[in-house]
C-alpha cells in the first residue's frame, strides 16, 4: 500500500505539468510541425511589406516572411500589396496630380520617393518601399523561409519572369525548402512551375477537390482563407501530397482550430502567437 501511495505521488508533478502544458492552448500532438509565417511581415507591429517588418517577424521568431511582389513602370518588382499606392504611402501628397496613384504608373525612382512607414506610426517615417531584391539581400542571412506572392500578375506581362530572374540572382533563396512562390492566378503558378520546376508553387483559394488532382501536377500547396478550411479538406489536400497554409489567423481560437484541422502552417499578422 505504501509503495503505490509513493508511485502515485510522485506521479503527481506529471501529471500537473501535463494540465499547465494543456492550459497554455499547446496542441499536444504535431503541433511542432506547424509553420509560423509572418503575413507581410510581422505586420501588427510595423508598416506591412517593409524590411521594418520583415525584421520584426524574424525578432518574433517567424519560420516565413509573407509578401507581395508587383512591378513599377520600369518593370522593377517592389514590394506592395495593394495595386494603387494610396494606402499605404503618402503618394496623394506627393504626387497630387497622379490619381489614382496605381503602381504600375510610377517609376521606380518615384516610388523610393515616398514615405512607406509614417500611416503606421511616426516611429517608421521614412521607411521606404523595398524592391525583391533590396528585401531577398536584406533577409539573406537570416534563417527565415520566404513565401512570395505574384500578385495580379495578368496586370504585369512579364512580372513572373521577371521574378524568377531575380531569384536566380540570389541563389541562397533557392535551397531546398527556403522558398514558396504563390498566387491567386492558378495559372501563372503553372507557368512559373514550368521556369522553376525546383522551386515549390501554391495556389492561393479553395480549389474544389476535383480540382485537386490537376493542381498537384504544378504546385506543392494549397493556401485557403482561413474561414473555408476543415479536417476534411485538409485531408484530401494532403491525399494528394500537398500542403495546406492558412491565412490570417491572428486570434488563438482560430489558430487551435486550425491545427486540430491539421493544416501545415499558420499565416498571422502576429506571428508569435502561433501556438509553438
Amino acid at each position: 500500500m505504501a509503495h503505490r501511495l509513493a508511485a502515485l505521488i510522485s506521479a503527481l508533478p506529471l501529471t500537473c505539468a501535463g494540465m499547465a502544458f494543456t492550459s497554455t492552448a499547446r496542441h499536444p500532438a504535431g503541433i511542432a510541425d506547424v509553420a509560423d509565417v509572418g503575413h507581410r511581415g510581422a505586420s501588427a507591429y510595423a508598416p506591412e511589406n517593409t524590411l521594418a517588418s520583415f525584421r520584426e517577424a524574424k525578432s518574433r521568431g517567424a519560420d516565413y516572411f509573407e509578401l507581395d511582389v508587383q512591378q513599377t513602370k520600369d518593370q522593377e518588382p517592389i514590394i506592395m500589396h495593394d495595386t494603387t499606392l494610396s494606402r499605404t504611402t503618402n503618394a496623394e501628397t506627393v504626387y497630387p496630380g497622379r490619381s489614382p496613384w496605381r503602381v504600375r504608373d510610377f517609376t521606380l525612382a518615384q516610388t523610393k520617393r515616398l514615405d512607406a512607414g509614417s500611416w503606421f506610426s511616426a516611429r517608421f517615417r521614412d521607411e521606404r518601399v523595398p524592391t525583391l531584391t533590396e528585401t531577398l539581400r536584406e533577409m539573406e542571412g537570416s534563417d527565415m523561409k520566404l513565401m512570395l506572392e505574384i500578385k495580379s500578375p495578368s496586370m504585369y506581362p512579364g512580372l513572373a519572369t521577371r521574378v524568377a530572374e531575380r531569384l536566380r540572382a540570389e541563389p541562397d533563396w533557392l535551397l531546398p525548402g527556403r522558398l514558396v512562390v504563390q498566387s491567386f492566378d492558378w495559372a501563372s503558378m503553372e507557368q512559373f512551375h514550368r521556369m522553376m520546376p525546383s522551386v515549390p508553387t501554391a495556389v492561393i483559394g479553395t480549389p474544389t477537390v476535383q480540382q485537386l488532382p490537376a493542381i498537384a501536377k504544378y504546385a506543392g500547396y494549397v493556401n485557403p482563407r482561413q474561414d473555408t478550411v476543415t479536417a476534411a479538406y485538409v485531408r484530401q489536400v494532403h491525399a494528394h501530397h500537398m500542403k495546406v497554409f492558412a491565412w490570417v489567423a491572428d486570434n488563438r481560437a482560430t489558430m487551435r482550430r486550425l491545427i486540430d484541422d491539421r493544416v501545415d502552417g499558420i499565416v498571422s499578422n502576429r506571428p508569435e502567437a502561433v501556438p509553438r
